[in-house]
């Protein structure tokens, strides 16, 4: 599965406004902004880099005023991260992946009873953003480019879905991207603290990985930050796989 999924983010990265590829990598790149979250590379499964490969790649960044990093399945390029630690590249994260398949996708028991809704209106995905920026501790900033990412997924064959608040704003919600060479990505969900607890990360799951198997699918992976939400995920039907390196080089 590390080769579908590592697969999977050269396809995604390669999606992006702007793209470097360059000694088995590739960068992609979003003018709107400079998270290094949305700007990134990634190594073509089995890469092997040289040191002047790396030294390209890193320049692809400087050349923007961006932090050089990369996210990857080390599993699938297993020489990639020794020439990166060569070249000075720290370890920011390793993080575990889960991968649900349609004849696992399960539906909890009471998420029926939460239901989920699909944006259409641009305060939709400014409520999003917003619930997905309290969600994550405002470990990035609400925005109009992050609405418009949000749209941009939704309608360039991605899925975004979100379970709405009593006010009518956002209690949580999360995004898929587009499939791609047989799976896709679901990302960010996220629940405001005010409605934890009450089953909005497991509906809009369950809905995100239906809507991606209704497309052709053959498979959902998503990564996790703590046990809590292993939880919520396992109960949905997705399971553990393997992991991704996440490594950067600081100035």
């Amino acid at each position: 599965m590390g080769t579908d999924v590592q697969s999977f983010a050269v396809a995604n990265l390669r999606r992006r406004p702007a793209t470097v590829e360059v000694g088995g990598f590739v960068a992609g790149f979003d003018p709107g902004t400079t998270s290094p979250y949305i700007n990134y590379a990634t190594p073509l499964p089995g890469a092997r880099p040289t040191t002047r490969d790396v030294m390209e790649l890193v320049g692809a960044f400087r050349v923007r005023g961006l932090k050089p990093r990369l996210e990857f399945a080390p599993d699938a390029a297993p020489d990639v991260e020794p020439a990166l630690r060569e070249a000075g590249f720290g370890v920011e994260a390793t993080h575990a992946y889960l991968v649900c398949t349609p004849e696992r996708l399960a539906v909890p028991r009471g998420t029926a009873a939460v239901p989920v809704a699909v944006p259409a209106t641009d305060e939709d995905y400014r409520g999003i953003d917003a619930a997905l920026s309290e969600a994550f501790a405002s470990e990035f900033a609400a925005s109009e480019e992050g609405a418009a990412r949000l749209r941009r997924v939704q309608e360039d064959g991605g899925a975004v879905r979100f379970v709405r608040a009593p006010d009518g704003g956002c209690a949580g919600g999360a995004i898929c991207s587009a499939p791609a060479v047989g799976t896709a990505e679901l990302a960010g969900v996220g629940t405001r603290p005010a409605f934890r607890g009450r089953g909005v990360a497991a509906a809009v799951t369950a809905a995100l990985t239906e809507t991606m198997f209704a497309r052709g699918a053959r498979s959902v992976w998503l990564e996790y930050s703590g046990e809590g939400s292993r939880r919520v995920y396992e109960r949905v039907g997705f399971e553990p796989r393997g992991a991704r390196l996440y490594m950067s080089l600081e100035s």
